[in-house]
């Protein structure tokens, strides 16, 4: 056997309908699809759904918020201070020593061990660090931060914006 002796089996394969080829084949005229009206013509646009608003309508256009308030910190762990030269730790020491951006909130996290005594001053920090910097001899001090409140001024009051 070779390949062009192969072929299906007999009555598998079906030849197609081929409608809309006149009066003398199956399906002409209106070649099945009846008379008239939106069925038998071609240009239902996609996602029409027959008047009623579409779906792409329905749903918002923009998904959540960005929440204007919200406030980021630059993260330093324990493991990075235990490695850290100098037992001064603050946003100025931190940015000349390349560990955090130049703008921005410092915030110690609770990540590895602290093996020596390190006075630091950030602007948050988390109870397990904090814990552990104490635990090692040291001492945490928290520095407002540079905008106030931590929230900044509303744009503008209900009372004045009439």
């Amino acid at each position: 056997m070779k390949v062009h002796d192969l072929q299906p089996a007999a009555g598998s394969t079906k030849a197609k309908r081929r409608v809309g080829r006149g009066i003398g084949g199956k399906g002409g005229k209106t070649a099945g699809r009846g008379t008239k009206g939106q069925g038998a013509r071609n240009n239902i646009k996609p996602g029409f759904e027959g008047g009623q608003l579409p779906l792409k309508q329905r749903v918002p256009k923009l998904k959540g918020f960005k929440n204007p308030f919200r406030v980021e910190y630059a993260v330093v762990n324990l493991d990075t201070l235990d490695r850290f030269e100098g037992d001064v730790v603050n946003p100025e020491t931190l940015r000349a020593a390349g560990l955090v951006h130049k703008h921005g909130l410092i915030k110690v996290l609770g990540r590895g061990e602290l093996h020596r005594k390190v006075t630091v001053s950030v602007h948050a920090c988390s109870a397990a660090a904090a814990s552990a910097i104490q635990a090692a001899g040291g001492s945490v001090e928290l520095l407002p931060p540079p905008f106030g409140n931590g929230r900044p001024a509303a744009k503008g009051n209900a009372l004045t914006n009439r």
